[in-house]
């Protein structure tokens, strides 16, 4: 079979692969699209160099068929249309004993950590597949875990009906998490610099606004009367970011830490006491938002064919990862991993 290997800085290579043999507990899936997210980006970059090793097969958001079942495996058929959700974790940490499995102690995240989706066929855990329902394409389904991103994101935040809830960072998954929290009927704001992405976000019924043109705090004042923001996600991993999500919400509002900030950054505490604000981390997903986000997909409560800007095929894999540094617009590429 084909496979993509990242093999240094900037750098991917196709070549060939032997089908290793299959673990009872696997399950072999025919990879039909996968995603390539903000990690994949880093990795491409070399930024990742001391958790990946290269040559690695890296990716993970991706969706494909069952194509072959371990002799443990009783809850999947072959042919059937999956996602997968792509932690590994041990099971005897604190976290895992606690049912809190996506922060495990010892959590290696597949496509980073070890071998990825960007190849024919990808041999996973089966308790990391989730079931596709028949009316939703490949295509879409490649969504699911970016969008379980959000799912996670939003339920952390206590979005409710009625929130003002602003969004720093309009990248895919701000995006994301804006359709969520405006699904769930909060009133959203987005704030990003890059005017495509404002434009996209209007076309999706988002109110987005340029922080370099307009003031993002008296926007928020005067959209809430004085209050603040209900909500507030900090999406841009950013110095700017972290300096203005202190600055927006209400009285008990909530902050979410979204973005993966690689340095500690200055943060305004006294904000935190004067306003009895709260903030809370949010990592990757659980197995509910997986679920929700299926569902979202399935019951097309979430249109997510806007955010899907371009497709290339495995063998353009390089192509596509410089096309998204380039100076280009792309939201969301898709690898095409094999004829589907």
């Amino acid at each position: 079979m084909k496979a993509a290997y990242y093999i240094g800085k900037g750098k991917f290579q196709v070549g060939e692969r032997q089908l290793p043999g299959l673990d009872p507990d696997h399950v072999r899936i025919q990879v039909a699209y996968c995603g390539i997210c903000g990690t994949d980006n880093h990795i491409f970059n070399g930024k990742m160099d001391d958790r990946v090793r290269p040559p690695q097969i890296v990716g993970h958001e991706c969706s494909g068929i069952v194509d072959e079942i371990g002799s443990n495996v009783q809850s999947f058929s072959i042919g059937d249309h999956v996602v997968v959700r792509p932690l590994d974790y041990c099971g005897k940490c604190d976290a895992c004993k606690k049912g809190l499995t996506h922060i495990c102690h010892n959590l290696k995240f597949m496509g980073v950590d070890s071998v990825g989706a960007f190849q024919n066929y990808w041999d996973v855990y089966s308790r990391t597949l989730h079931k596709l329902p028949d009316e939703v394409d490949l295509k879409t389904g490649a969504l699911v875990e970016p969008l379980a991103v959000a799912c996670h994101d939003v339920r952390r935040g206590k979005v409710s009906p009625g929130d003002f809830v602003t969004i720093i960072g309009g990248g895919p998954i701000g995006m994301l998490i804006a359709m969520v929290a405006k699904y769930r009927g909060a009133h959203v704001i987005i704030t990003e610099i890059n005017e495509e992405r404002i434009l996209l976000a209007r076309e999706l019924g988002i109110t987005a606004i340029n922080p370099t043109e307009t003031s993002v705090e008296q926007y928020v004042q005067e959209q809430t009367g004085g209050a603040g923001a209900d909500v507030v996600f900090e999406v841009s991993s950013s110095q700017t970011g972290a300096e203005l999500m202190t600055k927006l919400p209400a009285c008990r509002g909530r902050i979410v830490i979204v973005g993966i900030f690689s340095k500690p950054v200055l943060v305004d505490l006294h904000k935190f006491f004067w306003r009895e604000i709260e903030m809370v981390g949010a990592r990757v997903y659980e197995h509910e938002d997986y679920e929700e986000a299926i569902n979202l997909i399935n019951n097309k409560s979430i249109k997510l064919d806007s955010l899907i800007t371009s497709v290339f095929t495995l063998d353009r894999i390089q192509e596509a990862f410089e096309k998204l540094n380039s100076k280009s617009n792309e939201m969301k590429i898709l690898i095409q991993c094999s004829d589907v």
